[in-house]
């Protein structure tokens, strides 16, 4: 789909203050500007290039936007971005936020800032001009159409693209091995800061500045929210599992305990995510 003439669309968030996704603006621009925003963008912020090449510059790293890739921006990060070798350069855009932004951003397992990859024929290429093509019809003044579409959106994003950290640097590398270990031992509720830190054979002190670096949380902050992202995968695909067979696979050594930090992660308990996907 070929990227229409400018087009912003703006939405009164004070219409809709409560909708757990509030889109504040989507848009595409054929010719993007140059931009510097060295106090960030209030908002998430998603950009993603449909042609040419762009340079956006984050956190003192430097990368490029080719087509089918974009960012996500957390609210206030400083940025810029402009085309490469004065070329045109087409993106499109959506900005958003809302009470439950973080914590869907944080189901999906998009840890922004972060950049996503995809192929050419991948749903993600068309999604946005879709939804920019729809409300051109003048159907949504209030965002609750864009609202429901952008969380789709993520969600597809989420799991159709290939995401990787900003910046991507050694420091990825280094965690890298413990990543899988991970995802291979998540379920063992005698984990702690010093086992993993034993895994990279360094101190918990260290480890957990490598991940503050680079995830903005803790180790164990990072382990609890992959048994989290575990436990959704059973309560949704294995119905057959109890709420506290699931917490003894995701690595809980109780049922109260899975489901209180399940519920302070997801605003809901197993049960009532698991009925969404019944």
């Amino acid at each position: 789909m070929s990227i229409p003439a400018y087009r912003r669309f703006v939405f009164p968030s004070s219409a809709n203050p409560h909708l757990p996704l509030i889109v504040e603006s989507i848009g595409c621009n054929p010719d993007q500007e140059k931009v510097n925003r060295p106090e960030g963008y209030p908002c998430y912020h998603w950009l993603q290039t449909d042609d040419g090449e762009g340079r956006i510059t984050y956190g003192g790293e430097s990368i490029i936007l080719k087509t089918n890739s974009g960012i996500l921006l957390p609210p206030g990060m400083p940025h810029a971005y402009e085309a490469i070798d004065r070329n045109k350069w087409g993106t499109y855009y959506l900005t958003f936020g809302g009470e439950a932004a973080g914590a869907i951003l944080s189901a999906y397992a998009i840890h922004e800032p972060a950049r996503f990859d995809w192929e050419s024929d991948s749903i993600l290429s068309d999604i946005l001009a879709s939804i920019v093509e729809q409300l051109q019809l003048g159907n949504d003044p209030f965002g609750l159409e864009v609202s429901s579409a952008a969380y789709r959106f993520l969600g597809l994003l989420s799991k159709y693209g290939q995401a990787s950290r900003i910046p991507v640097t050694r420091g990825i590398e280094k965690l890298q091995p413990l990543l899988t270990w991970i995802n291979e031992n998540y379920d063992n509720p005698d984990i702690g800061l010093d086992t993993l830190a034993e895994v990279l054979n360094t101190s918990g002190r260290h480890l957990n500045q490598l991940f503050q670096s680079i995830f903005a949380i803790s180790p164990y902050a990072y382990l609890i929210q992959h048994r989290i992202h575990k436990a959704k995968e059973q309560l949704a695909g294995q119905p057959d599992l109890t709420v506290i067979q699931i917490a003894g696979k995701s690595g809980f050594r109780d049922a109260s305990h899975f489901v209180a930090t399940f519920r302070r992660h997801t605003g809901m308990t197993p049960q009532q995510f698991r009925k969404l996907h019944i």
